[in-house]
């Protein structure tokens, strides 16, 4: 059953999808749950497909490295090889979890392999947070967010990369912003899922000391990764990130990133024109969030000091706080979407969704527009326009 809606609000593009919905359910690691499709130009395809079950590719080839830096070493994972001249895809998981647990259902979703097997993936894990990481020595001072920004220039001179582009999740997000802000000529696009510009003030300061007296750290940390709803009904998955948070990340590591990220600032970005000398994201973005995530308003406010013309906001209807993991399919179609904006994979298999586009070509919204190319990076010439979207979509 295929539902569609499509409307164009002032050059903004919606997507809504009104019914035929169905509940996606998987557990950590495991492959979608739906088939749904996502088009960038305004429009939403919905495919009831059912289960799908394990991925036929569970595991790439991967290589293992601690990679030094100014400010320590870094435990970074590389699936695939070099690419020619294309960028890295590089990405920095959420506080709570490492790349495995925050990154592991998107990459190993069958659909993602036509992506990942055109560029080099490089899986970034925060100071001590990955699997079997040794306990930090007392008094030792985790890096800050900006300095954990800083410390990414050197695993991409170390794999000889010329550029990147990154997907992070809430504080992977933060810190992909930062490098993006400090080193704009090392990051092609960014992939930003939950991220919150906004620093800590006293009042959240003081209620995140209060939740640490009266919950437990993965409880804690799971009310920064899930929506209440979520919580409250105790799904499945959040069980199972209970158990995985409290059994793979080291709690004296995670209590100082959950610490650090806490103590953050402003990521200090307005949009283009709206005050003198605005800095802001100078590469294409693609903003992702769940409704009623916990981030959500953040995103939201991002959005707003970001350039419309480079910025894709995709929000997506029940997916909850980790749309990556939820919504995989969905967020995997966006995404090829978002490197075709950029000149990549031009002839990318999209076979369902090749029937609705013409529909939407009329649409003041339609990726196939003719604004230029946002990046000079990309190595195609046929890659489509970017232009500023928001969607909302229902799995």
């Amino acid at each position: 059953m295929l539902s569609f809606c499509q409307a164009s609000l002032g050059g903004t593009a919606e997507a809504i999808l009104q019914e035929g919905s169905t509940p996606c359910k998987l557990a950590v690691g495991v492959g979608p749950g739906c088939g749904g499709r996502v088009l960038l130009g305004g429009l939403c395809e919905m495919e009831e497909t059912g289960p799908l079950g394990p991925c036929g590719r569970l595991e790439a080839e991967q290589e293992e490295h601690d990679i030094e830096t100014p400010y320590g070493l870094l435990h970074v994972v590389i699936r695939g090889s070099p690419k020619g001249n294309r960028p890295a895809i590089l990405t920095y998981h959420d506080v709570g979890l490492n790349h495995k647990l925050c990154f592991n259902t998107l990459f190993n979703l069958e659909d993602m392999q036509e992506i990942t097997k055109h560029f080099v993936v490089c899986h970034v894990d925060a100071p001590g947070q990955q699997v079997g990481a040794s306990q930090f020595p007392q008094g030792y001072q985790f890096p800050s967010m900006e300095q954990l920004a800083t410390m990414l220039p050197s695993v991409v001179q170390h794999f000889g990369f010329k550029y990147v582009i990154g997907i992070g999740v809430g504080a992977g997000a933060y810190v992909l912003a930062k490098f993006a802000l400090i080193f704009p000529d090392l990051v092609e696009g960014l992939v930003l899922m939950n991220i919150d510009p906004n620093g800590k003030g006293w009042i959240d300061w003081a209620a995140t000391k209060l939740s640490g007296l009266t919950s437990t750290l993965p409880d804690t940390v799971l009310s920064h990764l899930f929506s209440q709803e979520e919580l409250v009904n105790n799904t499945e998955l959040v069980q199972s990130y209970r158990q995985q948070i409290s059994s793979v990340v080291n709690q004296a590591n995670l209590q100082l990133f959950w610490n650090m990220y806490n103590s953050r600032r402003d990521l200090d970005i307005n949009r283009p024109g709206t005050v003198p000398n605005a800095k802001t994201l100078r590469c294409p973005v693609m903003l992702v969030v769940g409704d009623n995530a916990p981030a959500e308003d953040g995103v939201v406010e991002c959005n707003s000091k970001l350039d419309p013309t480079t910025t894709t906001f995709l929000k997506m209807a029940d997916s909850g706080g980790l749309p990556q993991v939820t919504q995989p399919g969905k967020l995997t179609e966006a995404f090829k979407y978002f490197l075709q904006g950029m000149g990549y994979m031009p002839s990318a298999s999209m076979t369902r969704l090749a029937r609705s586009r013409t529909a939407s070509l009329t649409s003041a919204s339609s990726v196939d527009g003719s604004r230029p190319q946002p990046c000079t990076h990309s190595d195609s010439s046929e890659g489509m326009g970017q232009v500023n979207h928001t969607m909302e979509v229902s799995c």
